[in-house]
C-alpha cells in the first residue's frame, strides 16, 4: 500500500465494544532485533509486531549482511553470525529514531560504529548527547559529522565505567548497555530510565549468557562476558498499544476487553482513567474498560517517565480530556514540541489552548468529523480515537506515521464495530482495504 498518500476514513460516533488484542511491544522488539548483532548466532524472536518499524530495523540488518528469516507473521529468525560494520544505509537509518541502537550493537560486537543520525516522528530536539557521554566512559572516541556518527574505542577493547546520565533517557539507557554488555570490566548505569522495554531488552541479553542486573531500577550493573549465544525470546506486549484501546473505549463510550497485556504496565494510565469515571476490571492478562456515567470527569495530568503517565499516551489522553466535563490540564514534561498535533484536534471542534509545556483543555459534549492530518505516530492514532468518539466523517492524511507502530489496526478496530477503511492511490483512482 501506498501509505504516504493514502488515508483513513472514519464514520464516527459509534460506541465500540468487544474484545481487542495487543501485539508485541514496538520499543522492545526495536531494541532486541538490533541487540542480535552482539549475539553472533541464530536467535528467533516471537511476538514481533507486523510494524513498518519493525520492518525497517531488519532491512537495516540484512543491509549489513545479517541473515533474515521470515518463519511465520510474528515470529523471525535472525542469524547475526556475518555482520559488516559501518555500511547501513543512511535512507533506511533515518527512517526511524531507534535506529540509534546499530550503534551500541556495533560498538559491543567490534568496538567500532559508523552509522547515519536516526530519524522518526519530530517533537523537537532529541539529542543523543547522553548516549555519546556513556560511550565515551567506555573509553570511545566519538565524532558527528556529516550526518552521521562514528565511534571507535582505542584497540577496538571497550572498558567498564561508571557513567551517570544526566537526564532519564530510555534510548541512552539502552544504547550504553548494548555497548557494556561485552567490553572488559563492570559498568554502572545510574539514573538509568526504567521502562519495561529496557528490562524485556536486558532479559533478552541475559538468555543469551550476559550477565545484567537492576534493570527497571535507578542502577543497572553490567559485568562485561566475552561471548553471547543465541536464544528463542518472546517479546512482551505493547503497553502503549493497551494504553490507546483503553483509552479509545471511554472516548467512544463503548466497553472494550483489552486482552495479551500486563496489567501492571499501565497503572499510571489505569488511574487517570478510574479518576476520570471510567470502570476498568482486571483480569489476569485483560482489562475490561467501560464508562461508568455518560460524561467524564476533568482532571489534570502530568507526563513523567516510567512508571509515570508515558509521553507517548499524551496526545490520546488530550483527546479523552477534550471530552471530560469541565476544564483539564495536560502538562508535557519529556518532550518540547508534543502538542503539534493540537491544531489537528481544534479543526474537529476541540477547545484547547497551550501555553509551554501545559495544554489548558475545556471540555465539549462531542467532536465533530473534519479532514486532519497524522503529524507523528502518537498523534496519528489520537485522530483515530477522535475520529471514533466524533460524529459525522473523519478523513485523516500522512497516515504512514501510525502503521509505524500499530500492527493490523484497521482490522482489529472492525472487529470491535468500527466504521473505517484505508483508501490508498491506485493508478488514477483510490482503492479500499
Amino acid at each position: 500500500m501506498d501509505l504516504d498518500r493514502g488515508k483513513i476514513i472514519i464514520s464516527g460516533g459509534k460506541p465500540l465494544k468487544g474484545a481487542i488484542p495487543v501485539s508485541g511491544m514496538k520499543n522492545a522488539a526495536v531494541a532486541i532485533i538490533f541487540s542480535t548483532i552482539l549475539t553472533e548466532d541464530k536467535c528467533i524472536i516471537e511476538n514481533l509486531p507486523n510494524i513498518s518499524d519493525v520492518k525497517v530495523s531488519l532491512d537495516i540488518l540484512s543491509s549489513v549482511g545479517v541473515k533474515v528469516r521470515q518463519l511465520g507473521p510474528n515470529t523471525v529468525e535472525i542469524d547475526s553470525s556475518v555482520v559488516n560494520p559501518g555500511i547501513a544505509p543512511y535512507e533506511l537509518v533515518n527512517k526511524m529514531r531507534a535506529s540509534y541502537y546499530l550503534i551500541g550493537a556495533e560498538l559491543g560486537r567490534f568496538g567500532r560504529a559508523y552509522v547515519g543520525l536516526p530519524g522518526g516522528c519530530d517533537f523537537g530536539i532529541r539529542p543523543i548527547d547522553q548516549h555519546i557521554k556513556g560511550f565515551e566512559a567506555l573509553g570511545c572516541d566519538v565524532k558527528v559529522e556529516g550526518g552521521y556518527i562514528e565511534a571507535a574505542a582505542q584497540n577496538g577493547i571497550l572498558r567498564g565505567s561508571s557513567v551517570y546520565m544526566d537526564v532519564v533517557t530510555v534510548g541512552g539507557t539502552i544504547n550504553v548497555m548494548l555497548a557494556a554488555v561485552r567490553a572488559e570490566g563492570y559498568t554502572e548505569i545510574e539514573n538509568a530510565a526504567h521502562e519495561p522495554h529496557i528490562v524485556d531488552t536486558a532479559n533478552f541479553l541475559n538468555a543469551c549468557g550476559a550477565d545484567i542486573r537492576g534493570a527497571g531500577t535507578d542502577t543497572i550493573k553490567i559485568r562485561g562476558v566475552k561471548k553471547l549465544h543465541g536464544v528463542t525470546y518472546t517479546i512482551i506486549p505493547d503497553m502503549i498499544e493497551a494504553g490507546t484501546y483503553m483509552i479509545l473505549a471511554a472516548a467512544t463510550g463503548g466497553q472494550l476487553t483489552v486482552t495479551n497485556m500486563i496489567p501492571k504496565h499501565v497503572e499510571s494510565i489505569t488511574a487517570k482513567l478510574e479518576e476520570m469515571g471510567v470502570s476498568i476490571e482486571e483480569d489476569g492478562d485483560s482489562v475490561t474498560v467501560s464508562r461508568r456515567a455518560p460524561f467524564l470527569n476533568h482532571v489534570n495530568v502530568k507526563t513523567l517517565p516510567y512508571p509515570g503517565f508515558p509521553t507517548d499516551m499524551n496526545p490520546q489522553m488530550c483527546v479523552l480530556l477534550s471530552l471530560a466535563r469541565g476544564t483539564s490540564h495536560l502538562t508535557e514534561s519529556v518532550w518540547e514540541s508534543r502538542f503539534r498535533y493540537v491544531e489537528e484536534l481544534k479543526r474537529m471542534g476541540a477547545r484547547i489552548t497551550v501555553n509551554g509545556k501545559t495544554a489548558e483543555v475545556e471540555g465539549t459534549p462531542s467532536l465533530r468529523g473534519a479532514r486532519v492530518r497524522a503529524v507523528d505516530l502518537r498523534a496519528g492514532i489520537a485522530m483515530v480515537i477522535a475520529g471514533l468518539a466524533a460524529r459525522g466523517v473523519t478523513e485523516i492524511d500522512e497516515i504512514h506515521h501510525i502503521f509505524r507502530g500499530y500492527e493490523d489496526l484497521i482490522s482489529k478496530l472492525k472487529a470491535v464495530g468500527a466504521d473505517i477503511k484505508v483508501i490508498v492511490p491506485k493508478a488514477t483512482e483510490y482503492e479500499d482495504y
